[in-house]
């Protein structure tokens, strides 16, 4: 398994619209597999590909604290079929954003449909942190980021702030984010 280099906002390539995945693959489950591998190292609760620089309808998700108790999520072409008019605020924060949360509203359960990592389709209802993380994640796939949900001073904010992450990073490090394939 391999770690995959986490695209940094602002970045064009995360405002992308992501391509349903037609066939699941060997290639597809490797790279499921690699983005959990990268989420678990980050250390974050979710990813998307888009992220990763695929522009592929995929995100990984597991909400457990503990590394004995791991619960995955591979969702191929996730799509939700329902959600509650309850909301919930949470404090989000993005893998491609580091560093930078703010509150956001989102219903507190949601139901959808997805493909698991051989092909069969699934059905699952989420409340909760898992609910929100899987928003979360699937708003990456419509070229969405938490910070649009939230007031353009705020979101403006947090894109200087990352511009001047960005602007600090080494050049390989920067050299590795460019080479990402989108």
């Amino acid at each position: 398994m391999a770690l995959l280099p986490i695209i940094v906002a602002p970045d064009p390539r995360l405002k992308l619209k992501c391509e349903a995945v037609s066939e699941v693959t060997d290639e597809l489950r490797t790279l499921m597999d690699d983005m959990l591998d990268t989420m678990y190292d980050a250390p974050g609760i979710g990813l998307a590909a888009p992220q990763v620089g695929v522009t592929k309808r995929i995100i990984v998700v597991d909400v457990t604290k503990n590394d004995n108790e791991r619960q995955p999520y591979q969702m191929i072409n996730p799509e939700i079929t329902w959600s509650s008019e309850e909301l919930l605020d949470y404090e989000e924060g993005c893998l491609s954003l580091p560093d930078q949360y703010a509150q956001v509203t989102r219903p507190e359960k949601i139901q959808l449909t997805y493909m698991d990592r051989d092909g069969k389709t699934k059905k699952i209802e989420a409340n909760g942190i898992l609910a929100t993380c899987i928003q979360h994640e699937m708003d990456h796939l419509e070229g969405i980021l938490f910070v649009d949900h939230i007031s353009k001073l705020r979101r403006d904010l947090i894109i200087r702030k990352l511009k001047k992450y960005k602007a600090q990073l080494p050049p390989d490090r920067l050299d590795k984010l460019d080479k990402v394939d989108a």
